[in-house]
Order: structure tokens, then sequence, then C-alpha cells
């Protein structure tokens, strides 16, 4: 039932019922009180009913509807108030006061007297089945409260100040992998807005309006998700003239210092429903969001959809170990791509929205949910929580912690408990390597041992720049070509490294001249053999797409040895080595007169031999071009 409803089947007993007072000036007031709520007029009701109450304290009826409005005005403990006297003067009168008010509790952690008042109404016969549910989760969720609020959990907010918090409402903050930039929602005058900080050595700077490309003065943006390199923007547009329904959810992709046009993005993420609070991944490849379309477990549902070739898929629902028959919201996928942190209703918490976090199993499926736990929830609502690359530090917003002004965005640091994998970013720069120019370059980096990639972007037309987040722990391959240049090849791990460390790489690209070499960073052979291990296979798929679209080209390759051992076996060794990649790219289809392979022991370092980093060094296998 609608409170709507509910109001005008009050006003509609007020002129045909017995009430429990005779006091006509007390009837009168309550009859008025109903047709301020039939006009919306809240504050002009409780007046009335205070006035109903004052002329017969008795007058239950009065009570009951003056806990309601309270209800409906989220003022929990005068609603409670008035329920504890509907109680009193009639233990039996309603028994719907029961289920009202051990939800009223449940806002204001009163969990002990709210698990009282449901357990009674539990014990009424006849309750329908949406009350019955209802009733025994709220139960479940004070049982659950209880333990949680004796076993609390790390949590120390702190407030950003005012370079971000103002009088204003400032929540949804989000950060790019390197934390450079961080862009929120400002709310003036209920017109919601992008602003953003940027760091300058370790502190942030004075926030600023995002551009005039994003923000509009006459529809709200908000609920934003930003690339790990900040050069896009997921965001909600509600309203807006371009729009496919009453929430959509658009793109705008970073242009220099500024950003350009946001466009909508089309069916099947967005539809005539509702589309909101989206959540990119770390690749930009799956995009996670909030929805009521249809085919969902509840009221709104988490769904993401895949980029492929042909455009985003066919949204998939994230199951019913993350979605309940209630809502779920806000979605955050951190950098790691495998930990979903989310905001809910229905699963059990401490009231009204939680703040939750499921990771990917290792049959692809989401786990269900666990509770981040308390004070970081409470009885209110929590939601909007993002956090940095690194998995350590939080950003949320909050009214209840004594800020500057409305809603102020804080940060915290996680518990061990709900961090996600550890992760760090791979910042680059490339640039031509004889006019020194940043260039426009395809950039990808892959999972030697899965040899698939996990980044596949761009370095920036103008800056040159990139930056990707890698999981740590493992052993990486990075590529960076473009036509009418070498590729480069990198390797590097992440075994035991740690996540405040990123890496810093810069790239120089050389021009496809006769002579100019390439070392192939990711051509792997156990000690002292020369058969091609696994994790080459990327590479080598690189050397042979570089010979495909450089047809005319003629290469040596070039095996390289240290200095340690015989120096005619180094020899032999370096000469097979190099005549396995030789045999590889003829039996994936390169013309044989474009080949030619030599093995040169150790009589070409690039390193001292007197080191191992140097020696691992001289261990290489090369390409050279000998002709175009």
């Amino acid at each position: 039932m609608s409170v709507l409803l509910f109001f005008l089947t009050a006003f509609a007993s007020a002129q045909d019922r017995t009430y429990s007072t005779t006091d006509k000036q007390a009837i009168k007031n309550f009859a008025l009180a109903n047709q301020s709520l039939d006009e919306n007029l809240y504050d002009d009701a409780v007046k009335l009913l205070q006035k109903a109450i004052s002329s017969d304290d008795k007058f239950i009826e009065a009570h009951d509807l003056l806990a309601d409005v309270y209800r409906l005005m989220h003022q929990h403990k005068p609603a409670i108030e008035q329920y504890l006297k509907v109680i009193a003067l009639g233990p039996d009168f309603n028994r719907a006061v029961y289920l009202k008010i051990g939800d009223e509790e449940i806002h204001e952690q009163h969990y002990d007297a709210a698990v009282k008042h449901l357990q009674k109404y539990l014990t009424y016969p006849d309750i329908g089945p949406k009350n019955l549910f209802l009733a025994q989760k709220l139960v479940i969720d004070c049982n659950f409260s209880i333990d949680a609020m004796q076993h609390p959990v790390p949590f120390k907010p702190v407030n950003m100040g005012p370079e971000i918090n103002t009088v204003d409402d400032e929540y949804l903050p989000s950060v790019t992998a390197d934390e450079s930039t961080l862009i929120f929602t400002r709310k003036i005058n209920n017109n919601e807005d992008f602003y953003k900080s940027v760091k300058v050595d370790g502190k942030w700077q004075t926030a600023t309006y995002l551009s005039d490309q994003i923000n509009t003065p006459d529809y709200n943006e908000g609920a934003q998700s930003i690339s790990q390199d900040g050069k896009f923007l997921f965001f909600t547009g509600c309203n807006r003239p371009d729009g496919l329904g009453r929430c959509d959810i658009y793109i705008a992709q970073k242009k220099g210092d500024d950003w350009g046009k946001p466009y909508d993005l089309p069916e099947p993420i967005n539809t005539p429903g509702w589309e909101s609070q989206p959540s990119i991944s770390a690749d930009g490849r799956t995009l996670y969001f909030v929805s009521n379309r249809k085919g969902g477990y509840g009221g709104y549902d988490i769904w993401k959809s895949v980029l492929t070739d042909k455009g985003w898929g066919e949204p998939e629902n994230l199951g019913p170990n993350i979605n309940t028959s209630f809502d779920e919201q806000s979605p955050f996928i951190h950098a790691d791509d495998s930990t979903l942190y989310f905001c809910s209703n229905g699963w059990p918490g401490l009231g009204g929205m939680d703040l939750f976090v499921s990771r990917l199993g290792k049959d692809g499926q989401w786990q269900k949910p666990v509770n981040m736990g308390y004070p970081i929830n409470t009885g209110g609502d929590e939601n909007g929580l993002t956090l940095t690359a690194n998995g350590k530090d939080a950003f949320f917003s909050s009214n209840t912690l004594g800020g500057l002004g409305g809603y102020d965005i804080y940060t915290f640091e996680l518990p061990e408990n709900v961090r996600p994998h550890v992760v760090t970013y791979v910042k680059g720069k490339v640039n031509d390597a004889k006019t020194q120019q940043p260039l426009e370059a395809a950039v990808e980096i892959i999972d030697l041992e899965k040899n698939s990639p996990v980044y596949q972007d761009y370095s920036d037309i103008n800056a040159g720049d990139f930056l990707a987040t890698v999981i740590s722990g493992k052993n990486y391959g990075l590529n960076i070509s473009k036509a009418g240049y070498l590729f480069y090849s990198q390797n590097f791990s992440l075994i035991g490294h740690e996540a405040k460390d990123p890496l810093v790489i810069s790239v120089l690209l050389e021009p496809i001249e006769v002579g100019n070499k390439v070392i192939l960073n990711n051509i792997f052979f156990d000690t002292n053999k020369f058969d091609l291990q696994p994790e080459s296979l990327a590479e080598l798929a690189k050397l042979i797409e570089f010979m495909l679209l450089n047809p005319t080209l003629k290469i040596e390759i070039s095996g390289h040895t240290d200095n340690v051992g015989n120096d005619q076996i180094n020899q032999t060794l370096s000469e097979n080595r190099a005549k396995a990649v030789y045999d590889f790219l003829i039996g994936n289809k390169i013309d044989v007169s474009r080949l030619v392979y030599k093995g040169y022991g150790k009589t070409q370092p690039i390193a001292p031999n007197d080191t191992e980093d140097g020696r691992k060094k001289n261990r290489r296998t090369e390409f050279k071009i000998i002709a175009k």
C-alpha cells in the first residue's frame, strides 16, 4: 500500500468511525491533519495532531497517525516515542505498529527493543506474505546487528577538509589510479554538478568546476566513474533531452585540459527505463551499473555489460549472490577486477543501506557478499564507497559525522579483511626516439602466464602518456607499437612488488630504418636450452603481426648469451635460440626469404657481466632490420 493510499484510508475512516476520544476539538484537529496530509503538508499535519493530543493525551488514533507522519518524514526518534504511546494505550490497537516501530528502532540502532517488537508482531495470525517476509528479515537484521556491534571493525574517518567540502552537499567521490585527480558531485540549490581536485605535493587542492561540456544548468549530473587513467568519465544524467529513459548513462572523453561533449550510451545499456551509477573496470571493457529493467530480482539490481568488437553487449544480471528482492546500488568494481563493493538493504545488515563486498570465485561467479561491519555500517544509509587502486584507502560521504555542512566527503583506511587484491599501476610515456615528440601508440600489457592481455589502449595523442593498473604478484609483458616504428618490448615482474611503488616507464620508439634493433624481452628459454617457453607466444604473435604489417622488411634474428661457461657452448646455444624463433616464424607463414638468423654468443654484451642483472640483460633475443 502506498503512503498516499494509507493516509487516504485513514482520512476516510475519520468520518465514519468511533474514536478512542469524545473530545470534539481533538477529533476536528485529527480530521484537519488528514486533510493536510492529502496535500502533502506534513509540518501542518504534525502541528494539528499535536493539538489533537493536547486536547486528549489518550487519543490513540492521533498518536498512531503522528507516529506515521514522523516515520514518513524520517524523524525516527519522535516516531518511536509516539508508537510506544500507542502500545501503552492499547497493546492490540493495531498490530502493524509493532512492525513499524521495529523498523524505526533499527534506524536508531535499538536492536534489542526492535527484536521484541518484531517478534510480538509475528505472534499475530494471518499476516500477509509480504509483511511476514519483511518482519522475518528485520529480525535477522537485528540479530546480525547485535553481534556486529559486539565485534566492531577498525574505522577512523577523516574529513577531507575545506579544499573539498563546503556548506553544500558533497558526495560520490572517485579517484584516478595514481591518486592525482578526485572527481565528486556537489549539490548547490538542488542542482548537481561535478567538481574536481588535483593533488599537488601530497595535498588536495581547492576543488574547481569540472567542465561546461559535462555540467549543465538545467539537469543533474552525478553518480560517476572515472577510468583508471582519468581519460574517460562515465556518469548518470537524468531527464536530458538526448536520453532514452528517465536516467541514462553517459560517457565523456578528456580532450587536453578539458572534456569532450558527452554522449548517451546506446541500447542495450540504456533503455526507456532507469539506468544509473556506472562503474567501469580497470581494462575499460566491463561496465557495471544499476537498473530496474525487467529480468531482475527486485527493485534495483546490479548489471554488467562487456564491450565487444560490435559494441556493448547485452547486459547480464549479476545474479542471486549479489541481487535480492530489495535494492542493490552504488557498485564499485576495484582495479583488481575481482572485488566488488556495493550497498544493499536486502542482505543482513544494520539497517537501511549497508556496504558489502563480494569476491569473484574461481568458477567465475560472484560469491555471497560480506557486510563490511560496524561502525562502517550503521542503522542509517551507507552508500557510494570507492577505493584507491592500492586498495588501502576508501572514500565515502556522510552527513552524520559533524562535517562542514550537509554531506561531506571522508576517507578512511579499509580493514584488512575487506581489502581487494594488491594492485599497482604502470605509468608510461611514449616519444619518438629522434624528435622526442609525444606519440599516440598502441599499448598492450599481457599476463604472461595466461598469455592474455590485461590492458589494451593508446597513449595520449597530445602528451604520449598512459596509465594501467595491474595486479601484483605476476609477470607481465609490455608491447608498444605504432605504424612506421619498431615495436617496443619490455618484461616486468610484480612478484613481491610493493603496491606503493608504481612502475614508471619511458619509451622511445625507433623509426623503421635499416640497422635499428628490437630486444625481444618476452622471449623465454629454460637455462641452457633452446625450446621456446609458452610465455613467449604473445611476443612471437606481436613479431608476426609486425612482419605482416610491413611486408617488404627483412630481418636478422639474433641470439646472445652472457660470458658464463664455455664460449663454444654459448655460441651454439645462441644460434639454436635464434633458429627457434626463425623456425616459429616460418611455421606461421612468414616467408623464409625475409629471415636470417645468427648466434653471437657473448660477443655483443649490452651490460657489464659482473652482476646478475647485467648478465640477465645480455642473455637476450633480438631482431634487426637488414632491408626495407
